[in-house]
């Protein structure tokens, strides 16, 4: 079965002004890769209700934080011509761009919607399906490596839900 790469990106709010605090992913083979991005001195927009979210203070993106520089180079370095799939592509796909384009990093990935893998009925299922991996993993933290390990382990079972709903309507 084919295991998706997945990216997720927590940010420092919501909307206009946002900007990329830390990148997580999970590849293929279930390497597990993180880092908190240190803030450009222009980047000041902060929501305290993105905080309560992810639990990053941005104190420590300013101390502990790597330059973003080095974390556009990075995530090339993991997925040079790759394509990698988030469950909120169009604020991840705004976050890795200003964190490239302010980088001056070309990328040299693709990312697309985790959800143009997955079929209606798939869709239907996801919630019912990651509700389950939560409950099972007992992963609460609400950081971009641990959401990305959820995300991809959701994804296996919704496909796994899916054949096994194939096989049991060919037998009915």
């Amino acid at each position: 079965m084919f295991t998706p790469i997945i990216i997720d990106i927590e940010a420092s709010g919501f909307g206009k002004g946002s900007y990329p605090i830390e990148v997580g992913f999970i590849t293929s083979t279930q390497q597990v890769g993180c880092t908190l991005i240190k803030p450009l001195e222009s980047w000041t927009s902060w929501s305290l209700e993105a905080e309560e979210v992810h639990g990053i203070d941005r104190s420590i993106l300013i101390e502990r934080g790597k330059p973003i520089v080095e974390v556009a180079l990075w995530l090339n370095e993991n997925f040079n011509g790759d394509k990698i799939y988030s469950d909120a592509w169009m604020n991840d796909m705004c976050w890795l761009g200003r964190l490239f384009d302010e980088a001056e990093v070309v990328q040299s990935f693709k990312l697309e919607s985790l959800l143009s893998l997955l079929t209606e009925d798939e869709r239907e299922i996801w919630a019912e399906n990651y509700q389950g991996v939560l409950a099972e993993t007992k992963l609460i933290r609400h950081r971009a490596s641990t959401d990305a390990k959820l995300i991809q382990e959701t994804y296996l079972r919704v496909k796994q839900s899916a054949v096994i709903n194939k096989n049991k309507k060919h037998l009915s």
